[in-house]
Formats: structure tokens, sequence, C-alpha cells
């Protein structure tokens, strides 16, 4: 796995709730890219309840939401934004939780909408949460208005 170096770190305005390390409230999600997957590994806390002790669902669909928004920035070299997304729940995720790996890939792209698969695994690899995401992927002029440029990876690869 190589880890993804952040486009939008520069940014004059990134605040985004999932990935910017700077927000205070925010998730600091990181990734990777594995092959045909985008990675993350997260640490859940308390602060991302909904009932005692069990992870929000929004939280856990966020972590989807994410993770499938960084496969079109890796992936397909562009930015992009959610057109839909379904998440199922299988097994509650406790706050307690040690880690959650969450990982998506390209399912199918038709034209101008790239259709992602995303799953949320815990610790012991249990399926817990998989959803289906749909995003509209913007045009280089557009994407780069944005202010994207271009979305590498670190050299050295990591466990």
């Amino acid at each position: 796995m190589r880890k993804i170096i952040n486009p939008w770190s520069k940014h004059p305005q990134y605040n985004c709730f999932g990935c910017c390390m700077d927000n205070p409230i925010g998730l600091h999600m990181e990734f990777y890219e594995d092959g045909d997957y985008i990675v993350s590994r997260w640490h859940p806390e308390k602060n991302f309840q909904g009932w005692v002790n069990t992870m929000h669902g929004g939280i856990l669909s966020t972590l989807i939401d994410e993770t499938c928004g960084w496969v079109v920035t890796r992936k397909m070299q562009t930015s992009g934004f959610t057109t839909a997304l379904n998440v199922k729940f299988r097994k509650a995720v406790p706050t307690t939780e040690l880690l959650l790996t969450i990982r998506a890939s390209i399912v199918k792209q038709v034209r101008n909408l790239l259709f992602i698969h995303a799953e949320i695994m815990n610790a012991r690899g249990e399926l817990c949460v998989e959803g289906e995401a749909t995003y509209f992927l913007m045009n280089e002029e557009k994407a780069q208005e944005m202010g994207f440029r271009q979305c590498e990876v670190e050299e050295e690869e990591t466990d």
C-alpha cells in the first residue's frame, strides 16, 4: 500500500470534515492505494456515537462517502461530488472498536458517472457496513477551477 498525498492540503479554503487534519471536529481520515482499492484505517471514539457505545450511522455513512470520494480523486484524477449513496448496516460498530478498515473500488463508469462499492470492516475482519455510491465526475476544467491538479502517492510502501 502507498499513502496518498492529499492534493487539497494547501488549498486556502480546505476544511473537509472527513479528511482535513486541521479540522478540530473532523474525522482526520488518511488514505492509501492498495491495487484497485482506496483504503483508510480509522479509530472510532465516543464523540461519534449515536446510541450508547455505538457508532452513529451518519458517521459510518460519512466514512463510506469520503472513501468513495478519494476513489474519484486518486483513480480518476479529478474531482466530483456524490449524487447517490446507499448504505447497508450489517453489524453494529461499537465506539470502543480498536480499528475500522474502510475500502472502496470502482464498479463501473457510465459517461461522467462513477459507481463505487465500499465496505467497513472491524478489527476482526467482519463486514459491518457496505455502501454503493454514485459520483458525478467533473471535467478537467471544472476540477482545476476547484483547485485540483493531480493526486499522487508516496514512493515508500507502508503496511
